[in-house]
């Protein structure tokens, strides 16, 4: 008969047992009301169901996904201590020492980072992210040598590892063998014909070996295939810069702007470019009013159109028309490809073939009343 009571009544649970069932209860929906607000973006709610989760349980997938949303959120001591503590609960699972390396490279903490890689490799020796993560931190602390070992590690683990190769093409450019470091940029894009920092090394590699010309085709290319590719643009305008073509980076820096108005570094280099062009144009334009300048390709050379003394007698008037786009930049313009910048023992020299407006420049200071016009006499 007492059978039959339990089998019809069901087994009584105990006022512990409902707790723990109703603790377990609020721990789940906190955890996957975390893990919605994650998909969401909702990151701030996402952090304080997880923290009222694990007030509950201590769960080590939730400590992960604690530790992701802080990371995501920029808050990386936090993140870094919930790594810590699931890796003193669980000290051989390897992919919580690889985020806490990812973590230790944004706090630019490369010693920390360093440690969290050699546990991971002594753990398991062939993971070849674990040796890619050393390798960071070795560049990190400044030891391209140790860099280049422990990629040349990890490529040996992985030979289509690509991040790998980059980076040890990186470290060997600076290193000045580019013979080597082609040879991984030539095995990334084997694998990927169009990947844009292979392509970006090469031809920076190419314009550092004197090959300027195969240089900016890499570079044209870089930005047909990305016209929002910022470094392709920076480099080719420094290539232009280097070839002495400043109306060709001010006509690229021009379009990189267009594609992309809040391209800061484009405006300030475009500005560098121009600030060079108008202080040669300024200069060029003072020279032929008051010092006189070379006519022609005899070297016979025309007088100064007025005294020095005329600049200070006329002071408001020249502060203004050799002011920062001042009037004066309306008669002169500088040959194409005739600038130059020379070293000299003070530093760095820059030059350029100027021409001149001599009449029409004569003519309007003539009108302006500041230098007398050839007919006044004496």
């Amino acid at each position: 008969m007492g059978f039959f009571k339990s089998l019809l009544s069901g087994k009584n649970e105990t006022a512990e047992e409902q707790k723990q069932k109703a603790e377990q209860k609020k721990f789940e929906i906190f955890k996957y009301d975390g893990m919605r607000a994650q998909r969401m973006g909702r990151m701030d709610y996402a952090i304080k169901c997880y923290t009222e989760a694990l007030a509950i349980q201590d769960d080590f997938e939730t400590r992960s996904y604690l530790a992701q949303t802080y990371i995501r959120l920029g808050q990386l001591d936090e993140a870094r201590h919930e790594l810590e503590v699931m890796i003193k609960a669980e000290p051989t699972h390897t992919d919580s020492y690889l985020m806490l390396c990812n973590v230790c490279y944004m706090q630019e903490d490369y010693a920390a980072m360093a440690k969290a890689a050699q546990q991971v490799i002594q753990i398991e020796e062939g993971n070849a992210a674990a040796h890619y993560l050393l390798a960071k931190a070795d560049e990190g602390q400044g030891n391209q040598l140790m860099c280049v070992a422990h990629l040349t590690q990890a490529i040996m683990l992985k030979e289509d590892y690509t991040e790998a190769r980059l980076m040890r093409a990186e470290a060997l450019m600076k290193m000045g063998q580019f013979a080597e470091a082609e040879e991984d940029l030539q095995a990334v894009l084997t694998l990927e014909a169009d990947n844009e920092s292979a392509i970006l090394l090469r031809a920076r590699i190419l314009q550092a070996t004197g090959n300027e010309e195969e240089a900016e085709k890499d570079f044209l290319h870089l930005i047909a295939l990305n016209p929002f590719n910022e470094q392709a643009y920076l480099a080719l305008g420094t290539l232009y810069i280097q070839q002495k073509a400043l109306d060709k980076a001010i006509t690229l820096f021009d379009e990189a702007i267009e594609m992309n108005p809040q391209f800061a570094a484009a405006y300030r280099e475009r500005g560098r470019v121009k600030l060079l062009q108008d202080d040669l144009k300024r200069a060029a334009v003072h020279g032929v009013i008051f010092r006189g300048c070379s006519g022609n390709n005899s070297g016979a050379t025309q007088p100064a159109m007025a005294a020095p003394s005329v600049e200070a007698d006329n002071a408001s008037f020249f502060s203004a028309f050799f002011a920062t786009d001042g009037q004066c930049l309306n008669y002169a313009s500088i040959v194409s490809g005739s600038y130059e910048r020379i070293r000299t023992s003070k530093g760095y020299k820059s030059g350029a073939i100027i021409q001149v407006n001599k009449s029409v420049l004569r003519k309007d200071l003539e009108k302006a009343g500041v230098i007398r016009s050839l007919s006044s006499g004496f």
